[in-house]
């Protein structure tokens, strides 16, 4: 398949389900609500979702909760027949103006501006879980945590798994791990179903650890090769896993790292760049002998590999780059290493 000629053929593909989404989809009863719909992988997982209703012909709804500040990830979710509840999750009541649904996808957290703001990052990303899970304490909760929570491993590993003891540097990371274990005390307290996902990282071709490193060498910006290696994973592979991840939410709180499963150098990702435009590179930063990387293989096991290859998503990114697509403006800072975001 050839690059994406602009974003709605490519949230189109991004949101199509394939079978075995269909196949889930059959085994959930009730409503679908997706809390924090209006981010990077909201919009197309709530539309991946009605689109798997529509084609088994159910009558089920996607209620897709935000703010939703921009207007495109609303205006694309109302044509996709998705449900649109316009809220600030943190604002008093909020929470009980939304309706009950038997299915609960937890997509709200704070990342970017975490140092400047620790306060509000604590609120939107402990506090709120608290809230969350006691609301919906009678539904099934899938909830998006981050393998920042993990403490840095030998690149020589196949990464940290969900028996590694978690080891979270920086108040971002220590405040995701809040978030889990809000989730696990709604589990034990209430006997609400959660699992919690631990993603490192979700990327399509206008944000992720590609789209960060393909515009530097696009720019000819120098390259940070502190945090040496990486792994992530197609953002439509990323919505497929969370969606079937749901059947397995239980009491006590289950945990299922998500993850592509290569690791891969971040020097080697630069020169693949650099070999396809030309470009020289210059390279900063001392290569560590340990990396944020997160072994996915539960999930590979449970659900198939991903779908979409790293080196299709290379391609795909890098002739997103090259034709002037749009950029999300949202950069990972993958290569932090002291949480500091």
């Amino acid at each position: 398949m050839q690059g994406f000629r602009d974003e709605a053929a490519l949230e189109s593909w991004l949101s199509h389900p394939n079978e075995a989404d269909l196949e889930v989809i059959r085994s959930l009863p009730g409503d679908f609500l997706i809390l924090g719909a209006g981010g990077k992988m909201g919009p197309t997982l709530a539309m991946r979702i009605q689109k798997a209703l529509d084609a088994i012909g159910s009558k089920q709804q996607v209620l897709a909760v935000s703010r939703f500040s921009e207007d495109r990830p609303r205006e694309a979710l109302t044509a996709a027949g998705v449900k649109i509840l316009s809220e600030d999750l943190l604002e008093h009541g909020a929470l009980h103006r939304l309706p009950d649904a038997e299915n609960v996808i937890y997509l709200a957290g704070r990342k970017f501006g975490s140092s400047g703001n620790a306060s509000l990052t604590w609120a939107m990303n402990v506090l709120l879980p608290g809230l969350v899970v006691d609301r919906f304490r009678h539904s099934r909760i899938a909830a998006l945590s981050s393998g920042n929570i993990y403490p840095l491993v030998p690149v020589t590993s196949r990464g940290a798994n969900e028996d590694t003891p978690v080891g979270p540097v920086g108040e971002y990371a220590q405040s995701v791990l809040g978030r889990e274990r809000m989730f696990e005390y709604g589990a034990n307290a209430y006997g609400a179903r959660v699992i919690n996902l631990r993603l490192n990282y979700a990327l399509e071709p206008r944000y992720g650890i590609l789209h960060d490193l393909g515009q530097k060498v696009w720019q000819n910006e120098p390259i940070d090769v502190s945090m040496p290696a990486v792994n992530f994973i197609w953002q439509g592979d990323a919505n497929s896993y969370v969606l079937r991840s749901l059947p397995l939410a239980t009491s006590p709180a289950a945990v299922l790292n998500i993850a592509g499963p290569e690791i891969l150098k971040v020097r080697d990702i630069a020169i693949a760049f650099g070999n396809r435009w030309n470009k020289a590179i210059e390279f900063t930063g001392t290569e560590a002998e340990t990396a944020l990387l997160n072994d996915g293989s539960k999930a590979h096991a449970l659900f198939g590999p991903p779908q979409v290859s790293w080196l299709q998503t290379f391609d795909w990114t890098a002739s997103w780059i090259e034709s002037g697509g749009r950029s999300l403006g949202k950069p990972t800072h993958f290569e932090a290493r002291d949480g500091k975001f």
